[in-house]
């Protein structure tokens, strides 16, 4: 073989040897960089709530009856003691069965005997009165001339009054068993008979105790109810408060008068609330994962202009993020940088592109951001979410966006 062969040999065995090379030499890493700041840093506790208006009212059916169909819809607004929410009227009777209709019957039987009893009780009374008022008169004429002594007269008058007293007693007994007789006549009454009713002047007529909107019609349509059941809620939409549930773990470490900022609610801004009241009782709930977790209601008033919140209503979605602790001038790094290194954490700090491992101390949190105590200075540059290609001396490279 020839020089120039054994040149062309040896170039391209070169060109292989640097293609490999370049095949298998280590690449940067590319990964998502941030840098340790100062600012404000907030500790929240977060947590899932709901708006609700703070007073509402479950308007009940005073009596029980047919509720006519409520005219009034959601959000229309009423006021106290003049707005008519419902009204009920007297429920039609129910069917009689075979055995019920008979005694209904036999019943009033019973009543007409009773009342044809009483009627000639008073035929009876009243021919007694007729007699004994005319001995009295006799007695009178006969005392006038004195040929009775006074004690026979005030006999006879006694018994003119006894006879008119029992003749009174009859007279009421008649009209009590009339009463009886239409009481009686009344149980056979079968639904659709008589006439229909007066809606003026026989319903009874439910008034919104307190001025605000109707929020619901728990009975909208018509239909029979009994005493005491819930018919519409209503309440001052504008009168908003936040129940945010933590665990009790965490609403132990809340209080009250603590600032609140309600994110994720629909809205471009996150608006302002303080801590109202932490409920002194605590109840069992199960979480997503089925883990069941004792939860405490947190109770939150709005802060700010009330237009704010003129979006929200009652039962909307919140998140709620309760400050516990406030630093105004903190040095910190994002929390997705942090990672646990045995018994301490850690982060990789990148220089010259490379990434070293950096043990740190950190303070106060929110899940977002921590503060940093010790292990990194303001503007040095740390690796976010690091896997597990990086390793200390690992060779990295910003990732190029998109």
């Amino acid at each position: 073989m020839s020089w120039r062969g054994n040149l062309r040999y040896l170039a391209g065995a070169a060109a292989i040897a640097a293609a490999a090379a370049y095949a298998f030499w280590p690449r940067p890493v590319p990964v998502d960089l941030a840098a340790v700041g100062r600012g404000e840093l907030l500790e929240t506790i977060d947590g899932e709530g709901r708006t609700r208006v703070r007073e509402v009212y479950t308007v009940s059916a005073p009596v029980g009856g047919r509720v006519l169909r409520i005219e009034q819809h959601v959000g229309d607004p009423v006021r106290a003691n003049e707005t008519v929410l419902a009204n009920i009227e007297p429920s039609a009777p129910t069917f009689l069965d075979r055995r019920a209709r008979a005694q209904a019957e036999f019943a009033v039987k019973a009543a007409e005997a009773a009342l044809s009893l009483a009627e000639a009780e008073r035929i009876r009374a009243a021919a007694d009165l007729d007699f004994v008022r005319s001995e009295f008169n006799r007695a009178e004429q006969l005392a006038q001339r004195g040929n009775i002594a006074g004690r026979d007269l005030d006999r006879a008058r006694l018994d003119l009054r006894t006879r008119e007293a029992a003749l009174a007693t009859a007279e009421a007994a008649i009209a009590m068993r009339q009463y009886e007789v239409e009481t009686a006549r009344a149980a056979l009454i079968q639904p659709g008979t008589g006439a229909a009713a007066d809606t003026a002047n026989c319903c009874v007529a439910v008034y919104s105790p307190v001025d605000g909107r109707v929020l619901r019609l728990i009975h909208e349509s018509e239909g029979v109810v009994g005493a005491g059941e819930a018919l519409v809620e209503i309440g001052d939409p504008a009168d908003l408060e936040v129940v945010a549930d933590l665990l009790s773990s965490d609403a132990v470490r809340v209080t009250v008068g603590a600032a609140v900022e309600i994110a994720d609610w629909g809205g471009p801004a996150r608006l302002s609330g303080i801590v109202r009241r932490i409920e002194p009782y605590g109840f069992a709930k199960v979480s997503a994962l089925g883990i069941e977790e004792q939860r405490v209601n947190v109770l939150i008033d709005r802060a700010g202009p009330p237009e704010a919140w003129a979006a929200l209503g009652h039962g909307y979605r919140v998140e709620a993020r309760i400050v516990v602790w406030r630093g105004a001038d903190v040095l910190k790094l994002p929390f997705g940088a942090l990672f646990r290194d045995r018994e301490r954490w850690a982060v990789f700090v990148v220089g010259d592109g490379v990434a070293r491992l950096r043990p740190v101390e950190i303070g106060h949190g929110n899940g977002r951001e921590a503060q940093v105590l010790s292990g990194l200075e303001e503007g040095e540059i740390v690796i976010l979410h690091p896997g597990d290609r990086i390793f200390d001396g690992a060779r990295v490279e910003a990732r190029m966006p998109g």
